[in-house]
């Protein structure tokens, strides 16, 4: 903590440095700031259920500007929670109705003083910015520069023009031993490999907030290098990654490899410095599905750029519906590592995201084919699945993550229908929105009855390896339901979870590197590691707490919402990856993009 930060002229309850430090951490809030219209929840905390400096009863706080002692706002404290979560109690501090601008603090009666914070329009931007951004500093293949990367400026690491074929993934066309070009793409997390399956739900996240959100991201810029000819920051970005996902495709059946990677993971090392050769790794129908899913997405938003990047809509779309052709052919081809290192050489140790499940990768590459072509092959394939799903047959998708990405689909299809009849659809198109708007209700009657009013906690099965991710797409869902409904609640809900992702949660951590009073420090993340900076790379977002503690670091909590540490030690709570930053990119951009639509003042 700074201790500056302590030293306020005009409070004279502050007596003394320690105290203050000692009280600054015991209230919880979204560290980056409120809209002036937007709600503004503060929580108390404390860690032990019979706490005696925890004030009970009757209590009020009050709001002031920052260096000034004359209350702009006073309230008074909810009654105690218990969080389901942990062993923490809470109280909270609503001051939704405060409007006014500017940098403020809040004081609990005998209790504490927090930091300050902001109040004004437009206050999560910074955040918004970063969290794409981060997809930059997250580039192979290419220098990194000053002007665009400011400290963390580097060299280019692993060109991947000399990429070796493994045994696993030999071809008639690509012999084992021989060499493809697949340069390019996103680092998939704290370490130097790219992945199809986790680059899948990624890229499928960020199109679909363009495609929510076009105008909003038309006009975003984030500082990254431009295009010869300009598309927007978001699809300069998204090219990137989309150019290296088109040369994982084997040309000659469609099937597209897993991973190009090392055969173990590197050291902590700059990525410059990592020289190991590289391989692409078996096909598999998890991973061709995901690509084909992408590039059908893909292809339809940049149709719209056909002057400033001509063919590259239909190149997606052929390579589209040939990776669905190959799947086709190879409809349960699971990726398996321990089983391929029982069989070829060198053995490949590095992530594996191992799905064995396909039914959700069906159904979000025939939702986002249908959507592209409007051929009714693909929309039988949706009807047939939704028809088995509701005669429990298949199950209905849940929350997006790496190995459940039919709810891609399900967002999709929504969008489009807001567009478009679908006729052909109807029946089942209700269906998903009665399941979703089911859904939203879940995660709002979780955040009314939650210790951190978050709809992240709703169930202890929340925290687990990048709980964080959870949050954002909860607030995502959150944000589809409000297309739907209009209802505010909705909004409100989605604005809660962005709020525990800045500092609203049970460890106080702002969980965005470069951000908040209190933010993640140490990420597990090898250029945050091994340059030469103080501060890790800027816009990440850690994994969060995770009571599974895999990585066997010393962690001092170990409850469900505690569970974190930061230390790049703990890749089980504490690292990055771009899984994660995608749905943290749509909810921070989207919560920014509506922020007209709160309507909290009083």
């Amino acid at each position: 903590m700074k201790l500056h930060a302590c030293l306020l002229s005009g409070f004279l309850f502050i007596s003394q440095i320690v105290k203050c430090q000692d009280t600054l951490s015991k209230v919880r809030f979204d560290q980056e700031g409120y809209y002036p219209n937007g709600p503004k929840i503060a929580v108390l905390v404390s860690s032990e259920r019979q706490d005696p400096k925890f004030p009970l009863g009757k209590t009020k706080f009050y709001v002031f500007r920052e260096n000034q002692s004359d209350p702009l706002f006073t309230g008074e404290l909810s009654e105690v929670k218990h969080s389901s979560n942990s062993s923490i109690i809470t109280r909270e501090a609503d001051f939704s109705a405060l409007g006014k601008t500017g940098f403020f603090r809040i004081k609990i009666d005998s209790c504490c003083l927090t930091y300050p914070f902001e109040i004004k329009k437009k206050v999560h931007h910074p955040v918004a910015v970063a969290s794409l951004k981060a997809f930059y500093y997250q580039r192979a293949s290419m220098n990194l520069e000053t002007t665009y990367a400011g400290n963390w400026n580097r060299p280019a690491g692993h060109p991947d023009t000399l990429v070796i074929i493994h045994p696993s993934a030999a071809s008639p066309g690509r012999k084992t031993g021989s060499v493809i070009s697949t340069p390019g793409g996103w680092y998939d997390a704290g370490d130097y490999n790219k992945y199809m399956v986790n680059s899948g739900i990624s890229m499928g996240t960020l199109l679909s907030a363009y495609e929510d959100f076009k105008l909003y991201f038309d006009t975003l810029h984030t500082n990254i290098p431009p295009l010869e000819k300009p598309v927007p920051d978001i699809l300069n970005e998204i090219l990137y990654n989309l150019r290296w996902m088109l040369t994982m495709q084997d040309p000659s059946d469609g099937g597209v490899y897993n991973k190009c990677t090392n055969a173990s993971f590197d050291p902590m090392i700059m990525p410059q410095a990592a020289i190991k050769p590289r391989y692409v790794v078996q096909k598999g129908t998890a991973a061709t599905l995901d690509f084909s899913a992408v590039t059908a997405q893909a292809a339809r938003i940049f149709a719209l750029y056909k002057n400033e990047l001509p063919g590259l809509s239909d190149s997606c779309l052929a390579a589209s519906e040939k990776a669905w052709n190959w799947a086709l052919a190879n409809p349960a081809l699971a990726y398996d590592q321990d089983a391929m290192n029982q069989l070829y050489e060198p053995k490949i140790i590095t992530g594996g995201y191992g799905d064995k499940k396909f039914s959700d990768e069906w159904f979000w590459s025939a939702s986002e084919l249908f959507i592209t072509t409007g051929n009714v092959r693909y929309q039988d394939e949706i009807r047939n699945y939704q028809d088995s799903a509701l005669s429990n047959t298949h199950h209905l998708f849940g929350l997006p993550s790496w190995s459940e990405t039919g709810m891609l689909g399900y967002y999709s299809l929504m969008r489009y229908s807001r567009k478009t009849s679908l006729p052909g659809l109807r029946k089942e198109l209700n269906e998903m929105k009665s399941y979703i708007e089911g859904l939203g209700d879940d995660y709002v009657q979780a955040a009314n009855q939650s210790a951190f009013l978050t709809p992240m906690g709703g169930r202890r099965s929340d925290f687990n390896w990048g709980s964080n991710s959870n949050a954002a797409n909860q607030g995502i869902l959150l944000i589809q339901v409000y297309f739907m409904t209009s209802d505010q609640k909705y909004l409100d809900a989605a604005l809660g979870n962005l709020d525990y992702i800045l500092g609203r949660n049970a460890t106080g951590y702002c969980f965005v590197t470069g951000f908040g009073h209190f933010s993640t420090k140490h990420p597990h993340h090898r250029p945050s590691i091994a340059d030469s900076n103080t501060d890790p790379v800027p816009g990440l977002l850690a994994g969060g707490p995770n009571p599974g503690e895999q990585d066997h670091c010393h962690y001092l909590f170990h409850e469900p919402e505690t569970a974190y540490l930061d230390d790049d030690c703990a890749y089980a709570s504490n690292e990055i990856a771009i899984n994660w930053n995608s749905p943290l990119v749509y909810l921070s951009n989207a919560i920014e993009a509506m922020e007209a639509s709160f309507t909290n003042t009083k």
